[in-house]
């Protein structure tokens, strides 16, 4: 290039935190869904049929993988994969209950002006819709689902104050609830398996908005977390992979009444959550994108990396989000 010549491209400058809550606030406001508009609950395609073979649990579901659930008839898969389905939305319905009070705690003491709060308000919004939508699908599938644990719907009132005396844990709380779904239903979507077309629905449009949700939290921990003090960044590196694990947990292990309602043997719940070598590794991958974040943020450290072996849950990050497990293997 000669001194006369002009690059035909500048480079452009990294956004501002405020502008990327900005783009996100505005994506919100372009791309939304409405649970009872967006979704055609009346269509007889989308109806309920308790003996539906498309009910069957998908091998991206690690009890829907087992020996045992593979060698049940066909009209037992079913059943218990209808339970399963309704009771894992029943917990994410539970999830962003929590979720929605939290943001609103957040929010509360937020300045005029702020880029924070009108996000906020933009994903409690979606999250409303999801709720609606979760209850929706859990009432006509006449499940008798619990949702979560016991221990679970006990201290759930009381988890969104975390949002309000320690925002940085609770959006790390927000991120082990939100990953392991996510992971999940993109995989069930990419193995592109014969599903029910309303579950298919209710997760395309869940997938969608999680992304903006999943990515505030990330923008949002990488813009604090320079500002922790250091005793704060101690603490929070290693109470972050017990949190992950045990939001994880409620999320995707049954919990006793519905492991009694499904009838798994014990031996089976043992083995699949998490003892068998498969399904440590599917624990494993599910948290790639919050081990690339903990670097990031400087949750990693020695110590922080016991505890994330010592809850099974530590592996090589990712290299960018939502990589697909196969590519990082």
């Amino acid at each position: 290039m000669t001194a006369t010549q002009i690059p035909t491209q500048l480079p452009t400058a990294t956004p501002t935190y405020e502008q990327r809550l900005q783009t996100l606030s505005e994506a919100s406001v372009h791309q939304h869904f409405d649970a009872f508009k967006d979704i055609a609950w009346d269509d007889p395609a989308y109806a309920i049929d308790p003996t539906d073979p498309r009910w069957i649990l998908p091998k991206a579901d690690v009890l829907g993988r087992t020996e045992w659930y593979q060698s049940l008839p066909q009209a037992e898969q079913v059943r218990i994969g209808l339970y399963r389905q309704a009771n894992v939305t029943k917990v994410g319905l539970q999830f962003e209950q929590i979720l929605i009070a939290g943001l609103m705690n957040y929010a509360f003491s937020l300045p005029n002006g702020s880029g924070e709060f009108r996000y906020s308000t933009h994903e409690a919004t979606e999250e409303c819709h999801h709720t609606q939508m979760f209850q929706e699908f859990v009432n006509r599938s006449g499940q008798p689902v619990q949702g979560g644990s016991l221990l679970f719907r006990a201290v759930a009132p009381f988890l969104p104050l975390a949002a309000k005396w320690v925002p940085f844990g609770f959006f790390y709380g927000v991120l082990a609830g939100e990953e392991p779904i996510d992971h999940v239903q993109k995989s069930i979507l990419r193995a592109g398996n014969d599903m029910h077309p309303l579950l298919q629905r209710i997760m395309q449009i869940h997938v969608a908005e999680e992304a903006r949700h999943i990515g505030f939290a990330h923008q949002y921990l990488e813009h604090k977390a320079p500002r922790l003090k250091r005793s704060e960044r101690i603490v929070l590196s290693l109470l972050v992979p017990v949190i992950m694990k045990w939001l994880c947990n409620e999320i995707l292990v049954p919990s006793k009444k519905a492991q009694k309602d499904m009838g798994i043997p014990k031996s089976v719940t043992k083995e699949v959550y998490w003892d068998s070598p498969e399904s440590q590794k599917f624990l494993r991958d599910l948290f790639g994108d919050v081990r690339m974040l903990a670097e990031t943020t400087g949750m990693m450290n020695p110590a922080s990396k016991r505890v994330w072996r010592a809850m099974g849950i530590d592996g090589r990050p990712s290299r960018f989000r939502s990589e697909p497990a196969s590519a990082a293997a």
